[in-house]
C-alpha cells in the first residue's frame, strides 16, 4: 500500500467516525427534552464501509472535462455493494446532474469544487414541484427521489452555474454590468429593462399564471420554453434520513436547497451563497418535511434566507403534509428578502417549530410570516427566541396575510391597496395562531413591527416578550386578536410608538419608547376593543384613546 493510498483510507475512516455523530454533537444532550413540543432526537445516519473516488471511474479535475458519467458510475458501483461513500477529491469537477441512490454519501473534500454544467441539454425536463405546485422544470443539479440514507458532506464547494439560467433586472446592476450582460448574448424584454438568457426564456413570460409557473398544453410547448424552467439546485423529494454537512452551495439557478416531503433532514454547518440579485435565489426552502434540523449554517440569498413551506392553495391542501417538528439553531442570514420566513405557500400547514440563537443582517425583513386568501392552512405552535438583527429594510417582525409577491419597501407601499372587506371563512382562509417570540433585538428598521391579518381571520394569540427595536417608525397592529406585548422598547424616530387598528383582546404591558415625543399609543377606538394597558409610563393625555386603560 503506497503512502497516498494509506492517507486516503485514513481520511475515510476518520470521516466515517465523525459524520455519524455530527448532529448529536451539535446539540446539548437534553436539547430535545427541553423543546416546547414533543420531538424525538433525530436519528443518526450510517453508511457501509465501501468507499471510492470519482477518479477511479475516469473523472478529471481540470474544470473542462465532463465528469457526468464518472459521477454516475461511482454512485452505481457503491450502490451495487449496498451503499457507501463517493469521494470528490481536490480539483475542479465539471458535471451534469448528480442523481442519488439510497445509502450514498457524496463527500466533497476541502479544496474540491463541483461546477455544474451550463449546457442546458444535460438537464432534461422532469415532472416536479415548484413554488407549491406540480409542474415541470429542468432536472436539478443534485437530485434524489424516493431514496433513504443519503448525505453530502465535506468542506468543498458546489456551484450551480445559475448565471446561465436567471433573468436579471436592469435596476439590479450598475451601468457597466448591464452593458456587459447585454454583450454576453440573450434578449431583452419589450421595455428593455430585463435581460433574459435566451428567446426560449422570454417565450414563457406570457404563459405564467402563478408567479413562476407557466401553463403549457403540450410536450412541444414545454420544450419551447425549456430555458425558463430553471431548476432548484438541490431537489430531494420524498427522502428519508438526509444529512448535508459542512459544504458550501453557491450560484443556484433558482432556490438553492429544497428538501420536499422528506423526514429526518439535517442541515449542518452549511454555507449558501447566492448573488443578491438572484431571482428566486432562496437559501433553503424546507417544504412538507417532518423532523428536521437546520444548525450552525449561514445563508446569503437573492430571495428568502430560511423559508418554510408546505404547498400552495388547493394542491397544497390536498397534499396534506405539513412541515412539522423543525429546529433552526445558531444560524446567520445576510442579504435576503427575509431571515426566517413562513409562507407564502403553507397550505398544508406548519407546526411545532423552534428557532433560537440566530443572527439576521441586512435582510429585507427579519421574522416574516406571509400568506393570502386562497392558501388555507394553519401555522401554529411556533417558538422563536434570542434573535439579533441589524439593518432590516422593513420590519423585524411581520405578519402579512395580504402577501402579493412584493418585498422590501415595495410591500409596505402596497398596504393601502389591500381589500379589507370581510369575506366568508372557508378552507381557503389561512390562519396564523399560537406564536411565541421573545428576546429579540433589532438595531435599524423601517418600522418596529407589523401585524396585518385578515378581517375574517385575524392573526391570533401572538406573544411578544422582551423586544427592543430601533426604527424609523413605530409598530402597527391591524386585524389582530389576542396579541400580548410584554417588555417592549420601541425607539422610533417618528410617529406614534404603536398604532392599533381593528384589533381586540390586546395586552400592552410595559411598552415604552426612549423618545418622549413618540410615547404615544394610537388606537382606532371605533374598530378596536378590549385593549388593556398596564405598567406604562405614558402620560394619559398622550393616549389617543380612552379604551380600557389600566396603568
Amino acid at each position: 500500500m503506497n503512502t497516498h493510498t494509506f492517507r486516503f483510507l485514513f481520511i475515510l475512516l476518520a470521516l466515517g467516525s465523525s459524520l455519524l455523530s455530527s448532529a448529536q454533537q451539535a446539540l446539548p444532550d437534553d436539547f430535545y427534552k427541553n423543546l416546547p413540543f414533543k420531538m424525538e432526537p433525530l436519528r443518526s445516519i450510517d453508511f457501509p464501509n465501501n468507499k471510492v473516488s470519482i477518479t477511479d471511474f475516469g473523472a478529471k479535475g481540470d474544470g473542462i472535462s465532463d465528469n457526468t458519467e464518472a459521477f454516475a458510475k461511482a454512485i452505481n458501483a457503491v450502490s451495487a455493494k449496498g451503499g457507501g461513500t463517493v469521494i470528490v477529491p481536490i480539483g475542479q469537477w465539471l458535471t451534469g446532474p448528480i442523481v442519488f441512490k439510497s445509502n450514498i454519501n457524496l463527500h466533497v473534500e476541502k479544496g474540491a469544487l463541483i461546477t455544474f454544467s451550463k449546457d442546458k441539454s444535460k438537464y432534461p425536463i422532469v415532472k416536479t414541484n415548484f413554488e407549491g405546485l406540480d409542474t415541470r422544470r429542468c432536472m436539478s443539479p443534485l437530485t434524489a427521489r424516493d431514496v433513504k440514507n443519503i448525505a453530502i458532506t465535506g468542506e468543498g464547494v458546489l456551484d450551480g452555474g445559475g448565471d446561465a439560467w436567471r433573468a436579471v433586472g436592469k435596476n439590479k446592476t450598475t451601468e457597466p454590468q448591464w452593458k456587459a450582460l447585454i454583450a454576453s448574448g440573450g434578449v431583452l424584454n419589450d421595455q428593455g429593462n430585463v435581460w433574459y438568457p435566451s428567446e426560449s426564456y422570454k417565450k414563457a413570460i406570457p404563459l405564467i399564471f402563478e408567479l413562476n409557473v407557466p401553463k403549457v398544453a403540450s410536450e412541444e410547448g414545454w420544450l419551447e420554453i425549456k430555458d425558463f424552467l430553471r431548476p432548484v439546485m438541490l431537489d430531494f423529494i420524498h427522502c428519508e434520513d438526509v444529512i448535508i454537512d459542512g459544504v458550501t452551495f453557491q450560484n443556484s439557478p433558482a432556490w438553492c436547497l429544497h428538501p420536499f416531503m422528506s423526514t429526518n433532514v439535517q442541515i449542518l454547518n452549511v454555507t449558501v451563497r447566492n448573488p443578491w440579485y438572484a431571482q428566486n435565489g432562496d437559501g433553503i426552502d424546507l417544504e412538507s418535511c417532518k423532523n428536521s434540523l437546520i444548525y450552525n449554517s449561514s445563508f446569503d440569498a437573492g430571495d428568502d434566507g430560511i423559508c418554510i413551506k408546505s404547498g400552495k392553495d388547493a394542491e397544497g391542501r390536498k397534499l396534506a403534509m405539513p412541515t412539522e417538528n423543525l429546529v433552526v439553531y445558531k444560524c446567520v442570514v445576510y442579504h435576503g428578502h427575509g431571515g426566517f420566513v413562513v409562507g407564502s405557500e403553507m397550505s398544508s400547514g406548519v407546526k411545532n417549530v423552534y428557532v433560537d440563537n440566530c443572527l439576521f443582517m441586512g435582510t429585507d425583513a427579519g421574522l416574516r410570516f406571509k400568506s393570502k386568501r386562497g392558501r388555507g392552512g394553519v401555522v401554529e405552535n411556533i417558538y422563536i427566541s434570542n434573535i439579533n438583527m441589524l439593518n432590516i429594510e422593513t420590519d423585524p417582525i411581520i405578519f402579512d396575510l395580504f402577501y402579493g409577491g412584493n418585498h422590501g419597501k415595495g410591500a409596505v407601499a402596497n398596504e393601502k391597496n389591500q381589500d379589507h372587506t370581510f369575506k366568508p371563512v372557508t378552507e381557503e382562509t389561512p390562519e396564523f395562531r399560537n406564536i411565541y417570540i421573545k428576546n429579540i433585538t433589532c438595531n435599524g428598521a423601517y418600522r418596529a413591527l407589523f401585524f396585518n391579518g385578515l378581517p375574517e381571520m385575524n392573526v391570533k394569540n401572538i406573544n411578544l416578550d422582551n423586544i427592543a427595536v430601533t426604527s424609523e417608525n413605530g409598530g402597527t397592529l391591524a386585524e389582530s386578536d389576542g396579541i400580548n406585548l410584554h417588555n417592549i422598547t420601541i425607539n422610533a424616530a417618528q410617529g406614534p410608538m404603536l398604532t392599533l387598528h381593528n384589533v381586540k383582546n390586546v395586552l400592552v404591558d410595559n411598552v415604552s419608547s426612549p423618545n418622549p415625543q413618540n410615547d404615544v399609543v394610537k388606537i382606532d377606538g371605533e374598530t378596536s376593543k378590549k385593549i388593556t394597558m398596564k405598567n406604562m409610563k405614558l402620560k394619559k393625555e398622550n393616549l389617543q384613546s380612552t379604551l380600557e386603560i389600566n396603568k
